[in-house]
């Protein structure tokens, strides 16, 4: 039986995701040059929460995109033989842009290096940021998130969900262990 345990609810959510958009405009003393390019499906939404809360702050539209990854991942064919594929929206150039890559959840860091391979087709970028909802450790790679929502501590066999209302029809986070 496993325990289920709320992380984030939709209040935290919003506090978060504004204090990360802050963040980043901070960090990059506005947002010249900055754009996000968000990992399907809830980084893609994400992405776009991140700049809607830009555009109050600040009154700039950074460009947006979206990025499938699933070709690029070094695990593929063990997810499944079929992988499903969707076209990338990347409408802008990247090249000497800030990109600025979400997801929801940072693990062990392979989703993140298949995403910065999956950018660099699309050009040369100045640099390549990472923002998290949640960063739960356990890195298989050396990476690390440069805005995060929260951190968790976890087991390598929790599970850590993240629901978006745009996809979930609610916005949660909650982990789930053994009981």
């Amino acid at each position: 039986m496993k325990k289920r345990r709320t992380i984030l609810n939709a209040e935290d959510m919003e506090r978060v995701i504004t204090r990360m958009a802050y963040e980043i405009i901070e960090t990059h003393r506005g947002v010249k040059d900055v754009a996000l390019a968000g990992i399907m499906t809830r980084g893609d939404f994400l992405a776009h929460r991140l700049q809607e809360k830009i555009l109050k702050i600040e009154g700039v539209k950074v460009p947006v995109g979206a990025m499938d990854i699933n070709l690029y991942r070094d695990d593929w064919t063990q997810i499944s033989h079929y992988p499903v594929v969707r076209a990338s929206k990347i409408s802008f150039s990247v090249d000497n842009q800030n990109i600025i890559l979400v997801d929801d959840v940072l693990f062990t860091g392979r989703t993140i290096r298949a995403a910065m391979d999956a950018i660099m087709d699309f050009g040369r970028p100045a640099r390549i940021e990472l923002a998290v909802l949640v960063d739960r450790g356990h890195r298989e790679l050396p990476l690390q998130a440069d805005y995060k929502g929260t951190t968790l501590a976890t087991l390598h066999s929790d599970m850590v969900n993240v629901c978006l209302s745009e996809h979930d029809g609610k916005d949660t986070v909650f982990i789930e262990q053994e009981a």
